[in-house]
């Protein structure tokens, strides 16, 4: 049987809640802040989001712009925008996955669920992308009319 009295474990339980509310306030701030930049795969445009994965900045780079198809541009640009955007979800998810865990000292703080395909959607969990097309000059979807009646 525990030695500790139910006054001892509930109040290392609030020290340890305490200690891990003080932790989430950290990473808040350390995210605040926090951007991830990501340049194309064929280097005409970099796009920096912020840890919300809004688009915070997107630059053109040496003026390959002017001679790109609009299609190539803009699948450019969605490219290196949803990189970044994975790769700032990754870092969000790393940054509070030890929250997630249930507490050794305190049991009785189990950690959070957290659905994170919920949050980010499922790209984010796949990791970085390996099989990027270079030069396709296509975007990815395409649009097709209905026809008249």
């Amino acid at each position: 049987m525990n030695s500790e009295s139910i006054e001892q474990r509930l109040a290392k339980a609030m020290a340890e809640l305490e200690e891990t509310e003080a932790a989430v306030a950290r990473a808040e701030s350390e995210l605040a802040h926090a951007e991830a930049t990501v340049r194309s795969a064929d280097r005409s445009v970099e796009v920096t989001v912020s840890a919300q994965g809004d688009m915070t900045a997107l630059t053109f780079l040496d003026d390959k712009y002017r001679t790109m198809p609009a299609g190539q541009l803009a699948a450019s640009v969605l490219e290196a925008a949803q990189e970044a955007r994975a790769r700032m979800a990754r870092r969000v998810m790393s940054t509070f996955e030890p929250f997630t865990h249930a507490n050794a000292e305190a049991p009785e703080l189990t950690g959070f669920d957290v659905d994170w395909n919920k949050i980010f959607g499922p790209g984010v969990l796949e990791g970085p992308k390996g099989d990027r097309r270079r030069g396709s000059g296509r975007l990815r979807d395409e649009i097709s009319e209905d026809p008249e009646d």
